[in-house]
């Protein structure tokens, strides 16, 4: 079944038991906040997949496709084909493991770092849009907020355990 996410002010009333339902409006939000971002990044030529992979190439710690994948819980397959259209653009570039010829290690490019850059900016602004009718004092709480949910739900939003 799909779900039409076209919502305008002349669409009908959803009905209060569904209103008045945390997971639904979550739900429901998170298909409006899918569809806004994936028009936008696709007028910038890319898509939210690629700003995480990009993402976490920023982040320095994860280099091999194996550990990209399993950072974002992306299928390595999946992960391939991303990082084969972010190759052809020039925004990362893969070698062999002089250690392990089996595995690529995965590095961002200057080109890459810039459009990184341009992913980032077109997040914030989609975010401000998105939150508009908040202020930063609700914004912040509605992300701890959110965050604490993600934490208990979604292992992969655990907080880094420093190394001892």
């Amino acid at each position: 079944m799909t779900v039409a996410n076209v919502e305008t002010p002349s669409s009908p009333k959803l009905p209060e038991e569904l209103v008045a339902s945390v997971p639904f409006l979550l739900k429901r939000l998170g298909f409006a906040a899918k569809d806004k971002s994936m028009a936008a990044y696709e007028r910038a030529g890319l898509h939210p997949y690629h700003h995480a992979v990009l993402a976490v190439l920023d982040e320095g710690s994860r280099e091999t496709q194996g550990a990209i994948a399993d950072a974002l819980g992306y299928d390595r397959g999946q992960l391939v084909g991303l990082l084969d259209e972010l190759e052809e653009r020039g925004h990362v570039e893969r070698r062999r493991d002089p250690a392990d010829r089996r595995r690529h290690i995965v590095r961002l490019t200057p080109d890459g770092k810039r459009a990184l850059a341009e992913l980032r900016k077109l997040a914030r602004e989609l975010e401000s849009e998105f939150l508009a009718s908040l202020d930063e004092d609700e914004r912040a709480q509605l992300h701890a907020l959110l965050l604490r949910l993600a934490q208990q739900h979604l292992p992969r939003c655990a907080p880094s355990v420093p190394s001892a």
